[in-house]
C-alpha cells in the first residue's frame, strides 16, 4: 500500500538544468533527516536537461499545458498529495533546508506560512537595488493598504501552505501577478498566515525577470481586485474639485476676460475625474464578473439591472443638457449675426455635460454586457 505523503513541494522550472539538483537533494536531505514521508512535483517548461535530472533524483516531473509562472504552480497544485504544500523557485535562491521552519507553524494553527526575505537576510547580489528598494516595497506597501494587511514580503517565492487552505483560495492565475493573488486571496478568505525571516541567495543563472513587465502585471492585478481606493475615489475627489472651481468662477463672473484659464481647469478635473470614476467601476464590475470578488458593498447597487437603466436614463439627461446648453451658444451666435460672442460658460457647460453624459451612458452599456457574460457563465479567466 502506497504511503501519501506528508508534504509535497512543487518547484516551476524553466531552463535550471544548473541548479534544479541542488534543490532536489536539499529537499531530499530534509525529508530523510526529519523522518518525513514527501513528494517532489516539477512543474517544468524547460528546453534544457532539467527535467531529465529532475526525474532521475525521483522528482515526479510534469509538463503545464501553458507556461507562465502561476500555471506551472497550478499544474502542480493538481497532483499534490500531501497535507502541507511548499512552493519554491527552482534557481537556488530560497534554501530549501529551511522548510521546516516553514511547517512548523502551519502545525500550530497557521494556514499559511511566508519565508520573509526582508525579516530575514538577503545575501549581496541576490536581489537588485530596483526590486530591494523600490518594486518589492511599493507593491508590499499596495497589498497592504488596499486589503488591510501587514505583510513584510508579498512577492517571497517561498511558502507553505494547508493543503484544505489551499483548495479555498480557487487560484487562477497564470502570470507572475500568482505571487500577489495567493496573498489578496488568504487575506479576503481570512486565512491565518504567518512569516518566517529566510536567507536569500544569488542565481546561479540569469534571472528571468521582466522588472517592469512584470511589476505592472503585479500592479494590475492588486487595481483589478480593489479599484475603488487607488482609482474611483481620488477621481471623485478631481471631479468635485473641478466642479467647485467651474461653479465658483461662472458666479463670480467675467470668466471670459479673468478666470479663463483657471475655469477651463475646472472642467478638466472635472470630465477627467468622472472618467476616472467611470474606469473605477468598471474595473470592480469586472472583477466581481470574473468571479476574482464577491458581491458586496455599493457594487451590487451598481450592478442591479435597474440601476442601470437609471443610469442610461440620467447620463442621457445629461447629454440632453449638454445639447441645449451648446444650442444657446449657436443662437446667441447667430441673434449677434454670426459675429463675435461672450459664451464661454455655456459652452464649457455644453462639453462638460456631453462628456459626462456620455461617458454615464458608455458605462451602462459595457456593465451590462459583462453581466450578460456573468449571467451566461462565461466568468473564464481571460488572463
Amino acid at each position: 500500500m502506497e504511503i501519501e505523503p506528508e508534504i509535497t513541494v512543487i518547484i516551476p522550472t524553466l531552463n535550471e538544468e544548473i541548479s534544479i539538483s541542488h534543490c532536489i537533494s536539499k529537499i531530499l536531505a530534509v525529508f530523510r533527516d526529519n523522518g518525513l514521508e514527501g513528494e517532489i512535483i516539477v512543474s517544468d517548461s524547460s528546453t534544457d536537461r532539467t527535467p531529465e535530472i529532475a526525474a532521475s533524483l525521483g522528482a515526479k516531473v510534469i509538463r503545464p499545458k501553458q507556461r507562465g509562472y502561476g500555471a506551472a504552480y497550478l499544474a502542480g497544485f493538481r497532483h499534490a498529495r500531501g497535507k502541507y504544500v511548499v512552493i519554491g523557485d527552482g534557481d537556488d535562491t530560497y534554501d530549501f533546508r529551511q522548510i521546516p521552519a516553514l511547517i512548523e507553524p502551519l502545525k500550530h494553527g497557521a494556514d499559511m506560512v511566508i519565508g520573509s526575505r526582508f525579516n530575514g537576510e538577503i545575501l549581496p547580489g541576490a536581489m537588485t537595488p530596483l526590486h530591494r528598494y523600490i518594486g518589492n516595497p511599493i507593491l508590499t506597501w499596495m497589498v497592504n493598504v488596499l486589503f488591510d494587511a501587514d505583510f513584510s514580503d508579498v512577492h517571497s517565492g517561498f511558502r507553505a501552505i494547508k493543503k484544505e487552505a489551499l483548495e479555498r483560495l480557487d487560484l487562477r492565475s497564470p502570470g507572475m501577478e500568482f505571487a500577489s493573488e495567493m496573498m489578496v486571496r488568504a487575506r479576503q478568505k481570512g486565512l491565518v498566515v504567518e512569516e518566517v525571516p529566510i536567507t536569500y541567495y544569488p542565481r546561479q543563472a540569469p534571472s528571468k525577470l521582466h522588472s517592469f513587465a512584470d511589476g505592472w502585471r503585479h500592479v494590475r492585478f492588486v487595481l483589478l481586485l480593489n479599484p475603488l481606493p487607488f482609482i474611483a475615489i481620488p477621481g471623485a475627489i478631481f471631479a468635485l474639485v473641478g466642479f467647485v472651481l467651474m461653479i465658483l468662477f461662472a458666479v463670480k463672473g467675467q470668466v471670459a476676460t479673468s478666470h479663463l484659464h483657471s475655469f477651463i481647469l475646472g472642467a478638466f478635473l472635472l470630465c477627467g475625474g468622472v472618467q476616472v470614476v467611470v474606469i473605477g467601476i468598471l474595473m470592480k464590475i469586472y472583477s466581481v464578473t470574473h468571479r476574482y470578488e464577491e458581491r458586496a458593498g455599493i457594487i451590487v447597487s451598481i450592478m442591479d439591472y435597474h440601476s442601470l437603466e437609471r443610469l442610461l436614463f440620467a447620463g442621457g439627461l445629461i447629454l440632453v443638457l449638454g445639447f441645449f446648453s451648446g444650442m444657446s451658444v449657436i443662437i446667441a451666435w447667430v441673434q449677434s449675426g454670426f459675429g463675435q460672442i461672450a459664451e464661454i460658460v455655456n459652452a464649457v457647460a455644453s462639453l462638460c455635460l456631453g462628456t459626462i453624459g456620455l461617458q454615464i451612458i458608455f458605462m451602462a452599456i459595457f456593465s451590462s454586457m459583462m453581466l450578460l457574460r456573468e449571467e451566461n457563465g462565461d466568468t473564464k479567466n481571460p488572463a
